[in-house]
């Protein structure tokens, strides 16, 4: 599994495409922005997108979903408890560009869930704290994680927004993501990537 990192968006967002180098089966986490981008690189490389998957429902994390799933008819896999977000523009903040997206999951997804796709076989970590429905998504026999806005290399993300709450982002942080092996790498909403056993040693939030 070869993965692809693009920056998007009006706030540096990480777009991830994991893809099976012998099918060019792609997984589309978290299109943050500039579709045209995305569908250009995808057709130039011969990519075959297969689903996108959602770490949680922020603006800056769905801006070009509507126009892959219109291109590639592909599925939208997100959290059961992230889908009100996701449909109500003010709470994924989206009206603060003057936007109004409204996106419905096509898959809703739960705690622990596995997902077969792309040769791959994903473990749904459902990690709230940034939102109520934020998950990570691991590729164990990868040893990827992608963890969206939960955790970041050095930090984890903020807590002050709809359906927020620090003390639960810390429970998840603490008692489902530093449960991994070290050797994990994590893949970020935000910044560079990391790997488990890093922000176990480094991170302050780590208890």
């Amino acid at each position: 599994m070869k993965i692809k990192t693009y920056v998007l968006g009006p706030v540096m967002t990480n777009c991830y495409f994991a893809i099976n180098e012998d099918t060019k089966e792609t997984i589309i986490i978290d299109p943050a922005d500039k579709a045209e981008v995305l569908i250009q690189n995808i057709n130039r490389e011969g990519l075959k997108p297969v689903a996108i998957f959602l770490t949680h429902g922020h603006f800056d994390h769905i801006l070009a979903v509507s126009e892959i799933v219109e291109r590639f008819q592909i599925p939208i896999y997100a959290s059961e408890e992230e889908k009100e977000l996701l449909e109500t523009p003010s709470m994924n903040l989206s009206v603060s560009l003057g936007k109004n997206i409204a996106l419905t999951p096509t898959d809703l997804l739960n705690d622990k869930d596995v997902i077969k796709l792309a040769g791959a076989e994903i473990t749904v970590i459902h990690t709230p704290g940034h939102t109520s429905g934020g998950v990570c998504y691991l590729f164990k026999e990868n040893k990827f994680l992608f963890s969206g806005d939960t955790l970041f290399e050095g930090t984890v993300g903020r807590a002050d927004l709809p359906t927020g709450n620090l003390n639960t982002l810390l429970d998840s942080l603490n008692r489902k993501l530093m449960t991994l092996p070290d050797d994990i790498t994590v893949f970020p909403g935000h910044g560079e990537s990391t790997t488990i056993g890093h922000e176990r040693n480094t991170n302050p939030y780590v208890s």
